[in-house]
């Protein structure tokens, strides 16, 4: 029996609309079309009888797509019609080429990417209110924000004290974001295989914070002993956490953000003819000589 496919949009990118007609008409060669829906965090109580998800978008497409689908337990393929392609495996051409196999009732080969889940702790600390909780797959940021002085953070691991430190913020990331914003910041490259959490300075005013990797059992905790408040418009700024880039909490002095794994992870159909390693080197420019 061919597979059923839910088919989750992104039409707002104008490539993405210009080859859905040709994606559809791939899905109704070699499978079925459950259902068609637009991306959005609007959750997902029925698949339809979809065996399969098929995010039409980019990396940021598969990315909340993977955190809104999590419940449903469904297998992702990410098809990449926007800029980097590093996330999502396939594009049209490939998605072609595996058609048959991808759509058919054979084994698929796939890849467990870990989630995390961060929660945003205010008030007595001996009774906090939960004010913010979401989900990422890549990072958990807390970044200073207008009018960008520098904050204060306190890392406490496990619950064990750890340093405290000034600068514009700290990055939480996941294997899968460890080639995101952290690597940007100065932090390791860390195989998707690996179940593990880096925690990466964004700018501290110390030469001795260097990024750490910790085990993905790890609960983490970012105590906000300094932060930034502003006004743009009547809308606030200043120190916020943003999940993913997309979800966002403002934060105030005193606050507590508790980073740790979630225990449903997001399966992402590989391409079996790509590699993560070939990837970094072809779309990241690993290792590539300044000026080549």
């Amino acid at each position: 029996m061919p597979r059923s496919v839910l088919l989750l949009v992104n039409r707002s990118k104008p490539q993405v609309t210009d080859a859905l007609p040709e994606v559809r008409s791939l899905l109704k060669s070699h499978g079925r079309i459950a259902a068609e829906m637009g991306v959005s965090t609007e959750p997902i109580t029925d698949a339809k009888g979809a065996e399969l998800i098929m995010v039409l978008g980019g990396d940021g497409s598969l990315l909340s797509q993977g955190k809104r689908c999590v419940d449903l337990g469904l297998p992702l393929i990410g098809v990449n019609l926007g800029n980097l392609g590093f996330l999502a495996e396939f594009d049209v051409a490939s998605l072609h080429q595996h058609a048959p196999a991808l759509l058919g009732d054979g084994p698929l080969e796939l890849r467990e990417r870990m989630l995390v889940s961060a929660a945003v702790m205010r008030g007595d600390p001996r009774s906090p209110s939960t004010i913010f909780s979401g989900l990422a797959m890549n990072d958990c940021v807390v970044t200073a924000g207008p009018p960008y002085r520098m904050i204060e953070v306190a890392l406490r691991i496990d619950g064990e004290e750890g340093p405290s430190f000034r600068g514009d913020g700290v990055i939480v990331s996941t294997p899968t974001g460890s080639t995101a914003y952290s690597v940007s910041a100065g932090g390791p490259i860390v195989s998707p295989e690996v179940t593990s959490l880096t925690v990466t300075p964004i700018a501290a005013h110390s030469l001795a914070f260097r990024p750490i990797v910790l085990p993905g059992s790890t609960a983490i905790e970012l105590h906000v002993k300094r932060a930034n408040s502003g006004w743009n418009g009547g809308a606030r700024e200043g120190t916020t956490l943003v999940l993913d880039g997309q979800l966002h909490c403002h934060l105030l002095a005193g606050d507590r953000v508790i980073v740790k794994r979630d225990p449903r992870p997001v399966r992402l159909v590989h391409n079996t003819r790509s590699s993560y390693w070939q990837t970094l080197v072809r779309k990241m420019h690993w290792a590539v000589n300044p000026g080549v």
